[in-house]
């Protein structure tokens, strides 16, 4: 609706699209339904925060402790000497990741420069070309970017060791004698292979797939991961698949990388460009106004306004990558820090001063809580208190008169959360959640096989932005514990409901004699 209203009051201004962030997929699909309804569909890009990077979806989920590594500020340093590290993995890098492509490559040695020019044979060993590469990477252009640099520096490495630069005191000459000494050099298959495999192209996919080995990995995030995290980062990127936190790792790699110019292909001549008429026997289709603005949004690289649903959770990684996205963008920030799920806020506070700038900024605090019904809402509000002392529940406006239910484990935890779920679909018309903790995901959606659509098993940082008729949230006790920010999502878990909340406790929540889970006590 932020959206729709910004087209409304200035259709021109907001010409460059509107970005809408959301954090889960599940989100963006309900947003995505809602938008065509308004009209704007074509404007609005609604992206999660895992599929912001063209070409890669994050399907994967990190524990909290590599999330916590990958999304830190630290990791900006990581990222700059893995790029830089992995051009030592030259030729390697390169066969390790080619794509469709069968040509037969000779093998090449990017520890020795071996050429011949002006009938001589030059060489430059691992130390000089190291040397090199050095000075190369002392510029402050992306690595991809340093390669023209790079080629240069070995240049004057090869004419200094060829000595005709001494040959000539005359500027002209020497200059004329070098640019013929360059051409040569520069046309020799034996150069542009070296080359080629001592300063790949490298991409961001390449780089983070290099973070995966250990050891290397190890000496890039020397004194900056302690070697607990590197061994689990890299376990990580191993994985088939990526997470949330690795798309932002990604963007970060693109922008450290940066993409090389490619020489414009001339245009083909089409024999039917030299005849007439045709004009008048071939009518041009023209481009629709949807088509248009639906194609100009899939090209689009940054927006005239962004909106970030959910901004608590963005990490430090996250906002450096939605901030590309906004770099002249006016900014909608929703966010509630009691529902974060990012264990350090003061640092996504600072990235987040940092993607928004010196944009002025008005602040507009939200005290009403038109979801839950106040019996489900004070539940929810003992959490807060234990989560975030001192901070202030909205106010529910309504009341149902039904009670939250709690109920404990009596010999499978399957058995007792399948028999709330299908209780609760006779009870309400809509849909039921099954909120578990992170790693019981799978777990929970093989317990309700065949109860239907309207019963939906999702964890923990899934059920974010989300509401349901009906909730059911499984152990407490094991939400809070599997992240430091636990009882923050613990919070966020209880306040999905609109209608009714059950709240399925074992022998870990230690309930009460009313089956109250020890968390959830006054």
């Amino acid at each position: 609706h932020r959206a729709a209203y910004l087209l409304y009051q200035d259709r021109r201004r907001y010409a460059g699209g509107i970005l809408i962030v959301s954090p889960t997929p599940l989100l963006v699909a309900y947003t995505e339904g809602v938008l065509p309804s308004l009209g704007e569909e074509g404007q609005v890009a609604i992206r999660a925060i895992g599929s912001l990077v063209d070409g890669v979806e994050a399907t994967l989920y990190d524990s909290p402790s590599v999330a916590r590594a990958k999304g830190s500020y630290r990791m900006l340093k990581v990222l700059r000497k893995a790029a830089r590290g992995a051009l030592e993995l030259g030729a390697a890098v390169r066969a390790d990741h080619e794509e469709d492509d069968d040509t037969p490559r000779r093998s090449v040695d990017p520890t020795r420069l071996r050429v011949v020019a002006f009938g001589r044979r030059l060489e430059l060993e691992a130390e000089e070309l190291d040397r090199v590469r050095r000075t190369a990477l002392g510029g402050t252009a992306p690595v991809n970017l340093l390669r023209p640099r790079a080629r240069k520096l070995l240049l004057d490495a090869l004419w200094a060791k060829s000595g005709a630069g001494a040959r000539h005191t005359d500027p002209e000459l020497a200059a004329e004698l070098r640019s013929s000494f360059d051409e040569d050099v520069t046309g020799e298959d034996a150069f542009i292979g070296f080359l080629d495999a001592w300063w790949p192209e490298l991409t961001p996919a390449r780089v983070l797939d290099a973070m995966a080995d250990e050891k290397r990995l190890g000496r890039w995030a020397r004194r900056i991961l302690n070697p607990g995290e590197v061994r689990k980062v890299a376990r990580s990127l191993k994985r088939d698949g990526r997470t949330v936190h690795d798309i932002a790792l990604l963007d970060e790699l693109q922008a450290i990388l940066g993409v090389p110019a490619r020489p414009r292909k001339k245009r083909e001549l089409d024999p039917l460009d030299q005849l007439t008429g045709l004009e008048e026997l071939m009518p041009v289709r023209e481009e629709t106004q949807r088509e248009r603005a639906e194609r100009l949004a899939q090209e689009r690289t940054e927006y005239a306004h962004v909106i970030v649903d959910e901004a608590q959770d963005l990490t430090p990684m996250q906002w450096r990558m939605v901030g590309r996205r906004g770099r002249h963008a006016t900014w909608t920030v929703v966010g509630d820090p009691a529902q974060s799920s990012w264990s350090d806020p003061d640092e996504a506070a600072e990235a987040r001063d940092e993607a928004l700038g010196s944009r002025p900024r008005r602040r507009f605090q939200l005290s009403v809580n038109y979801r839950n019904p106040a019996e489900i809402a004070d539940l929810a509000a003992r959490v807060l208190a234990l989560a975030m002392p001192g901070a202030e529940s909205p106010r529910a406006v309504r009341s149902t008169g039904v009670e939250p239910r709690f109920t404990v484990v009596a010999e499978s935890l399957q058995a007792a959360v399948r028999a709330e779920a299908e209780r609760l679909l006779g009870l309400v018309d809509g849909t039921v959640g099954v909120v578990v903790a992170m790693n019981r995901r799978e777990e929970a959606r093989r317990w309700l096989a065949g109860l239907g659509d309207r019963v939906v098993a999702l964890g923990s940082l899934e059920a974010k932005g989300l509401e349901y008729d009906a909730t059911v949230v499984v152990s407490p006790a094991e939400i809070a514990d599997e992240s430091p920010a636990g009882l923050r999502v613990l919070y966020v878990a209880l306040t999905r409901a609109t209608q009714q909340l059950t709240v399925v406790s074992g022998e870990r929540d230690e309930p009460d004699a009313a089956g109250v889970p020890d968390l959830l006590r006054d």
